[in-house]
């Protein structure tokens, strides 16, 4: 259980109360071995994308995978799967995750919303409460990896992924103006008063690549970014270029990857698998 005086909202909640909202629910249902969590600072710096991306690599490297959009009041998930239109099955229990062509299983609100264009009118806690049943109530069955991507920001979603869900590390979405930035620093400190693992940094539309001669080409100076994660302690698992194929994911659908973003993002991926070596899986 975390500790209860990170909570911003712990109304009549205290450490030694067992019944706190801290703890983390198991389905008995389910066996994942590994959740990451894809998180950013802020919202535009191409998260969902690169969510999409990591689980779609990592099923092609043959692991069994599953995506958790728990960006309630902003799913885009389904979109980028090539899932518009599709709804997950429901009993009276459970929830049954859709699984998309390439056999990763996805779950989001949007999945479960007669109409998807309405928008998601709620306040925090009844949110919150959302969020947790998209990992207490969905039938994962047995994974390799549960990909969740976490809402931008480190407002009240943010807190209660971390705290109802057992992360084992977060990955850190950022873009080369931003990474150096105060709303970055929040996120990573967030994620280490929590307890939780940051396995690294992506960084998103790092450089652009010449298309006569192949060189890379920085939009921006990289010293202070490589100094910002020797400051904090960051890994930097990977350099993504500015590219229409990470960009126009969402009306690829589930078009399988380009060669040129699986070239791209392997590597990157087996740097994540590698920096959960060292962290024991959670019983």
């Amino acid at each position: 259980m975390s500790d209860c005086s990170s909570c911003p909202s712990n109304d009549g909640c205290s450490k030694d109360n067992e019944s706190c909202d801290v703890d983390i629910d198991f389905n008995p249902y389910n066996k994942v071995k590994r959740i990451i969590g894809i998180m950013s600072g802020k919202g535009g710096v191409g998260k969902s994308s690169i969510s999409v991306l990591v689980a779609r690599q990592l099923k092609k490297m043959g692991y069994s995978v599953g995506i958790l959009d728990a960006d309630i009041t902003g799913p885009s998930i389904p979109n980028l799967m090539g899932l518009k239109g599709k709804r997950a099955e429901t009993t009276e229990e459970f929830i049954v995750p859709v699984d998309t062509k390439d056999a990763i299983k996805a779950i989001s609100l949007n999945l479960l919303l007669e109409d998807e264009s309405q928008p998601v009118i709620w306040r925090g806690p009844v949110i919150g409460g959302a969020v947790k049943q998209l990992w207490t109530d969905v039938i994962w069955g047995e994974l390799d990896y549960l990909i969740i991507d976490m809402p931008p920001g480190t407002g009240d979603v943010a807190l209660t992924v971390m705290q109802s869900m057992p992360i084992d590390g977060i990955v850190m979405i950022s873009v080369p103006q931003d990474l150096v930035s105060m709303i970055v620093s929040k996120a990573v400190n967030m994620a280490k008063t929590m307890n939780i693992n940051i396995l690294g940094v992506i960084e998103n539309m790092s450089y652009i690549t010449c298309p006569d001669c192949g060189k890379q080409i920085k939009l921006f100076n990289g010293e202070s970014t490589d100094k910002f994660l020797k400051d904090m302690d960051l890994k930097l698992l990977g350099e993504l270029p500015m590219l229409s194929g990470i960009s126009s994911l969402s009306e690829q659908g589930d078009e399988s990857i380009s060669e040129n973003l699986q070239k791209i993002f392997k590597p990157i991926v087996e740097n994540i698998i590698n920096s959960l070596k060292d962290i024991p899986p959670k019983e």
